[in-house]
């Protein structure tokens, strides 16, 4: 990612924090793609009991005048605002203990006893770690060995 993007993609954050307070609702992800007129601003939003569509389009409608005149992305641009579905990605600390109990798949940067990804039940997460429970056996994972993660679906 380039320092413009982190840039944008940084002060998008900080104006979509306040219609996320004022909407109730947390910001899970801030993704900027492309270039020129194929420029995508991708605003993944939740909250707990998961956002429904209309959330979706009055936190798009709210954001996007803020952006048009705070002059964040130069040119034309198109602004999706989702929610992060039933797969949803772990990506900071928190996500994982709001996830503690749930089934997930996690890829590690670093093999792990020969193996790059991990299927198991959060059991804990430590300022530094996430506890899977993996059949009967704990495996501890460090959050810097962590490349992606994210909630497995599953059928009850």
């Amino acid at each position: 990612m380039s320092l413009r993007e982190e840039r944008i993609e940084q002060e998008v954050r900080k104006l979509a924090a306040s219609v996320a307070e004022y909407q109730d609702i947390d910001i899970v992800e801030v993704k900027l793609f492309g270039k020129g007129r194929r420029t995508l601003l991708r605003i993944t939003i939740d909250k707990i009991g998961g956002v429904a569509l209309d959330e979706c389009a009055r936190f798009s409608r709210n954001l996007d005048p803020m952006l048009e005149a705070g002059g964040v992305i130069e040119g034309a641009y198109t602004l999706e605002v989702s929610s992060p579905g039933l797969d949803r990605p772990l990506i900071a600390h928190s996500d994982f203990e709001k996830s503690k109990g749930k089934l997930v798949r996690v890829i590690v940067k670093d093999k792990i006893d020969n193996q790059n990804f991990f299927i198991g039940r959060i059991i804990g997460v430590t300022a530094d770690s996430v506890h899977l429970l993996i059949g009967k056996e704990e495996r501890v994972i460090p959050l810097v060995n962590i490349s992606k993660a994210r909630l497995e679906i599953e059928i009850i």
